[in-house]
């Protein structure tokens, strides 16, 4: 996890020289505007160059982010920062000003655009959180430090703008050098582009360990979109008591799981009936149910979160040593690493058509790995077939049901199972799936009552059984086409084969993606339209009339610097709000912080408009309104700060991520053009009250809307989060989850 968090930092330099342009050249304009003697109209060009820079770019952001990468395009956003910051410290003109805001735009809708999605596809589930409000952290710490650059240097006796602005290249250029040289490609994007090998290395640094291929078989199982899922739940056991030479069980609904080690094995029977993760029929989600307008994807979501183990996750309980997907009992036997080139050198024949052994094509069987047993020892490789991937039945593994477990996160664990059965015309006919698996409560045999209580229960009660809750649905890169061509089992096709077949336009309109796009556009326009813009134009009134400015006169600072001093220390204060941001962010959730904060708000600003309305004497107005500015800012970026970034980055599928979030920053931008140019226009025909109460109005609304629409995605891997939408879509549609 050290590596995955010192990857989030070096990233989100991006996003502190965001805070450091907004800081200097909110110092800069007073300058630029005495010695250019510039017009109204143009100051505020100058100030919203940026704003249209960066609007600009974030709508191809997207699209590229998905075909070059990620990291191609931090380093063009750190590039584009080092050239403005040169241009601006020449600039012998207007003109060549508008010039290098327009390129600073560019570089800051890069980096507000990419570095949460970058930071969301590289951390860990458990930790995502805390790393995605970090770009909130040094934003702010950026502004901080700029507003202490700009008040000592407008104590100067003749400040230059050229330098304030100038000095932005130097920080650029270590986001430059950090970019290009200590950043790696994001391994989700990788996997999505068929570059197995690189993915895996890159995964190896983050996580500090060798043993990644777990995650990287979750992240090949993130390549979906769309398709059908269906809720399921089993009772699953441990199997020890089972010989090495039996059938898992003799029911045909029973299923193998198998773990790393020789001899460790569980038993996982479906319950019949109706899940309950699917009907959602523990006691806290059952209250959300009867809410009207309730979306059920809330009622999913929370249904996972409501009952987490007491005593811990199922990795711990019912898999105290798990370990790698791609691990063999014995880890000399060839073809169980996803590692082409050992196979070239082994000279064992297996590399495919495209005789590149540093291309990803050579990959042979293990997107599944298997326990070996003599019986493996003793069968002959198949041969591959061009760049498809034949995943063999044989020993114990591959033979009736049977699946292969691997650890993913946040509770949560993947798996896949073969169904053998026979078809109409004799022949045998199979049913490939992938399942995500999260235990339900503490062990069975420890509750009260006995598992006959439970829908389906009729499994034994003798030893440690647990619930599981299940989301099964048929696996990325499996084809039902190939299983004819290929009688030795399922087949997958290679990533890289299906990188450049995903219709766009086909995957947005997936139900699951457009709830997804719903959610995320409509948090930002509400996080626009909640007066932070508004609180932050009005703040140096405010504290004018505190008398904070007079206080600083007699100490012989002139009014544009005390202005500067003030900004840095409101700064300053948000730093420590966004601390505990930090800490509660994977612990009480991006729901719970929003529900939490949105009504300190909704108060503030509700008694900014009666300290308006009434009078209150000069000197309780002055106090009412700091009091209430100050806990606006440090509620603001404890929670409707950082978080709509934070769900943007989470609720898409890989393949249409990048595309998915530009929208979502795209509708930011402009919606930020809308409050900032709307707001003086307000403030003349409506006033300060009217204007602080519209709003409040919003705040309510976005609370109302956070409350039905927006789910709890703390912990839980990417790829799950997808296809919870997926299923909430279902639901939502009148579908309802289909159990087999």
């Amino acid at each position: 996890m050290n590596g995955a968090a010192l990857v989030a930092i070096a990233a989100t330099i991006g996003n502190f020289l965001q805070g450091w342009d907004n800081a200097t050249i909110a110092g800069a304009v007073v300058y630029i505007k005495k010695e250019l003697q510039l017009g109204a109209a143009i100051e505020g060009l100058i100030v919203a160059m940026s704003l249209i820079g960066a609007t600009l770019i974030t709508t191809c952001s997207g699209t590229i982010s998905d075909w070059i990468g990620r990291r191609p395009m931090l380093i063009l956003s750190s590039m584009f920062y080092f050239l403005s910051g040169l241009i601006m410290l020449w600039s012998p003109n207007v003109y060549v000003l508008l010039l290098a805001r327009l390129l600073d735009g560019f570089g800051i809708g890069l980096a507000v655009t990419l570095v949460p999605l970058y930071i969301s596809e590289t951390a860990p589930s458990e930790i995502r959180g805390l790393l995605n409000t970090l770009p909130q952290f040094t934003g702010s710490g950026g502004m901080f430090l700029a507003y202490c650059m700009i008040f000592g240097m407008s104590l100067l006796p003749s400040p230059s703008w050229r330098l304030m602005l100038g000095v932005l290249s130097i920080p650029s250029l270590l986001y430059f050098a950090l970019t290009v040289f200590y950043l790696p490609e994001s391994p989700r994007w990788l996997v999505s582009k068929g570059k197995m090998l690189e993915a895996k290395r890159v995964l190896q640094k983050l996580r500090g360990r060798e043993d990644v291929s777990g995650e990287m078989a979750l992240l090949v199982e993130g390549l979906a979109v769309g398709g059908e899922t269906s809720l399921e739940e089993y009772i699953i056991g441990p199997a020890d008591e089972l010989g090495e030479d039996q059938e898992p069980m003799a029911d045909k609904d029973h299923i193998k799981l198998y773990g790393p080690e020789e001899g460790l094995s569980w038993v996982a029977k479906p319950v019949t009936g109706q899940s309950r993760l699917s009907l959602v029929s523990r006691q806290g989600s059952m209250a959300n149910q009867n809410v009207p307008l309730m979306d059920p994807l809330v009622t999913l979501f929370g249904s996972v979160h409501e009952k987490l183990p007491e005593t811990g996750s199922m990795r711990s309980m019912l898999f105290p040593n798990f370990g790698s997907m791609f691990s063999a009992a014995e880890p000399n036997i060839k073809n169980e690493e996803w590692d082409e080139e050992s196979l070239q050198r082994e000279g064992e024949g297996y590399v495919s058509e495209a005789g590149d052994a540093d291309s990803d094509d050579n990959l042979q069987s293990p997107l599944i790995s298997r326990q070996n047993t003599s019986m493996e020892k003793e069968m002959a490789h198949p041969q591959s077939h061009g760049s498809v991937l034949n995943i063999r039945r044989h020993s114990s593994l591959m033979q009736g049901n049977a699946g292969e477990v691997a650890g993913i996160g946040g509770g949560w664990q993947l798996a896949w199972k073969w169904s053998e059965r026979e078809g109409e015309d004799g022949k045998k006919e199979g049913g490939f799936k992938r399942i995500y698996l999260h235990q339900e409560g503490g062990p069975l045999s420890s509750r009260r009552g006995s598992l006959v209580s439970i829908p389906g229960g009729d499994a034994p009660i003798d030893g440690e059984y647990i619930q599981a809750a299940a989301l099964v649905s048929q696996p990325a890169l499996y084809s039902k086409e190939l299983v004819d061509q290929h009688a030795v089992g399922p087949a997958m096709v290679h990533p890289g084969k299906t990188a450049g077949k995903v219709q766009i336009l086909a995957a947005l309109l997936e139900p699951g993606v457009k709830r997804a796009l719903i959610v995320g556009i409509g948090i930002q326009i509400l996080q626009q339209f909640s007066g932070i813009n508004g609180v932050l134009y009005y703040t140096p009134q405010i504290l004018q009339q505190a008398g904070v400015d007079v206080l600083l006169s007699n100490l012989g600072i002139g009014s544009d610097s005390s202005s500067f001093l003030i900004s840095a220390f409101t700064n300053f204060f948000m730093l420590p709000s966004i601390a505990v941001a930090m800490r509660f962010m994977d612990v009480s959730g991006r729901r719970s912080l929003l529900l939490t904060t949105i009504p300190v708000l909704i108060i503030s600003l509700v008694a900014l408009v009666i300290g308006n309305v009434f009078d209150f004497g000069t000197v309780a107005h002055a106090i009412i309104s700091t009091i209430c500015v100050v806990i606006y800012f440090c509620t603001f970026v404890m929670g409707y700060g950082p978080i709509p970034n934070i769900l943007c980055s989470e609720i898409f599928p890989t393949r249409v991520r990048g595309i998915c979030i530009a929208i979502c920053a795209l509708v930011f931008w402009i919606c930020d053009v809308i409050v900032t140019y709307t707001l003086p226009v307000m403030l003349s025909s409506i006033g300060l009250a009217g204007v602080f109460g519209i709003y409040a109005v919003v705040c309510v609304v976005s609370w109302i809307f956070i409350f039905l629409r927006v789910p709890e995605t703390k912990g839980m891997p990417l790829e799950v989060i997808t296809e919870f939408f997926a299923v909430g879509a279902k639901q939502a549609a009148g579908g309802g989850a289909k159990n087999e």
